[in-house]
């Protein structure tokens, strides 16, 4: 659906159509006598008598032609349920194939700073579809007056809003793609096109890699008839040569699991195994639309891990990028093979202040904590508490987990200088980042954030309605406004 946003002046008791207005948790509606004429007043205060007023959105059909949708709020609101509540009312809108809705702003009876604008952004996520492939296409177009004197946010606002948008739906509409569509190749060949937005963008295939030595990545890839690559997106937010901030993405197009194969049933999910990877470039893109004053890099790793007659063999040896020696017991175990090296090369080529990177990792996460958490895991107390907050202010959530020297004895190889997993069992998502930790040489401040159980939902959360979740963009981007620019 397409959503038009109009900023309107005076409120008029004519309108027809569905009409928004918010009221106190209480549902208490006398101020809203300049909204409605007295007639349906009266009429609602009626039905509210026995309405649950436990939820915080009421429909009421006033006559055939116009619907008032009372919305409450509490003083104390976050910036996440402000989004929550307009989520909700783009799930009610939708429900009733609406075409036109007008928005009372100065109903609100509480002052919060861009309340429109966080109301409106919910909204707008959870009104995202991904069906670009069904043949039978209506498009549909949501008008939306904002009515009110002063409702109109700041240009700077609304910029940061769009941006936010635009990198989730990007970020959405890449892990949706499926694996015949999207595939390294013509991942890489879209990433180029980012140039558009000022990014800086380089590409490395599969000559240049087997040049610098990327052994473990290009170990992933070997069994494709696509090419692997590594692609860098740079921006210059500020005029000095500070050190960027970067983010490190595993982009396994599509995960067959190689010689260790994954079982048939579920294995169609496997097209989102590129979805960390796919909330680099979102978050990239998003910065370079709103003009961030930061500096930073995305880093993304793209393979498609196949079964060939050229595809890496459980027992393997390679030799990464770092220099250190990897035996590959399980070919199912390719993610933290594609970061090894992608983290090693950002590290040394682009010294950063910190590395955070984002990968579906393991499905070990999804077993300690399933979808309502992604897993942490850092060598920085500072910047695990960034992260946690900003995850908090959005609703993208993180929980800390463990990383230890006593780890390091189940990923250590008799044949080589480690092993890619734990072959004894147990602790699956804390030894696949313990194993990623060696590759991070220079004690640079490092975060890996394992999103296997929230990159895409069966179901849908609260502001999507269920496949790509787009989730890290947002979370990314509030760390670097709180404490990076």
């Amino acid at each position: 659906m397409s959503i038009k946003i109009n900023y309107k002046g005076d409120f008029s008791k004519k309108l027809s159509g569905n009409l928004v207005l918010f009221t106190n948790e209480k549902f208490n509606i006398k101020h809203l006598s300049k909204y409605i004429p007295s007639h349906e007043l009266s009429y609602i205060s009626d039905l509210l008598k026995n309405s649950d007023l436990k939820k915080n959105l009421l429909t009421f059909e006033v006559n055939s032609k116009k619907k008032i949708i009372l919305i409450s709020t509490k003083s104390n609101l976050k910036s996440s349920e402000i989004e929550n509540l307009g989520a909700k009312l783009y799930e009610k809108i939708e429900s009733n194939k609406s075409k036109e809705l007008s928005i009372s702003s100065e109903s609100l009876d509480i002052k919060y700073p861009n309340f429109i604008s966080h109301f409106l952004h919910g909204l707008k996520l959870k009104s995202y579809k991904f069906n670009k492939y069904k043949t039978k296409q209506k498009l549909k177009i949501l008008n939306i007056n904002i009515i009110g004197r002063t409702n109109k946010p700041s240009v700077q606002s609304q910029l940061k809003f769009k941006a936010l948008e635009e990198g989730t739906f990007y970020t959405r509409d890449l892990v949706s793609e499926p694996g015949n569509i999207l595939h390294p190749d013509e991942y890489a060949k879209r990433l180029r096109t980012l140039k558009r937005y000022g990014l800086k963008v380089n590409i490395y295939d599969t000559k240049k890699m087997k040049k610098l030595g990327m052994n473990a990545l290009l170990g992933v890839g070997q069994g494709s008839i696509r090419g692997s690559y590594l692609v860098t997106m740079e921006w210059k937010g500020l005029k000095n040569n500070s050190k960027p901030l970067a983010f490190v993405g595993k982009g396994v197009c599509f995960d067959t699991g190689g010689y260790s194969l994954k079982p048939a049933k579920f294995m169609e999910d496997m097209t989102y195994d590129m979805a960390g990877s796919a909330t680099v470039v979102g978050l990239m893109m998003s910065l370079a639309i709103r003009k961030a004053k930061v500096n930073a890099v995305g880093v993304v790793g793209l393979v498609e891990n196949m079964v060939s007659g050229n595809a890496q063999r459980p027992g393997d040896i390679v030799k990464s990028y770092s220099g250190k020696t990897i035996e590959i017991l399980n070919t199912d175990a390719e993610g933290r093979l594609v970061l090894a090296d992608a983290l090693t090369f950002t590290e040394k080529k682009f010294k950063p202040k910190f590395i955070v990177d984002l990968a579906t990792l393991t499905g070990a996460i999804i077993v300690s904590l399933g979808s309502e958490y992604a897993g942490l895991f850092s060598n920085n107390d500072k910047l695990s508490n960034q992260l946690i907050q900003s995850g908090e202010k959005v609703e993208e959530k993180l929980w800390r987990m463990p990383l230890h020297k006593n780890f390091d004895k189940l990923i250590d190889s008799k044949n080589a200088d480690m092993q890619n997993i734990n072959y004894v069992g147990g602790a699956g998502s804390t030894t696949a980042a313990q194993f990623l930790q060696r590759f991070i040489l220079n004690k640079t401040p490092w975060a890996h954030l394992d999103i296997a159980g929230m990159a895409f939902s069966k179901y849908g959360g609260a502001l999507n309605s269920g496949g790509a979740t787009g989730y890290g963009v947002r979370l990314l981007s509030q760390l670097i406004e709180d404490n990076y620019e």
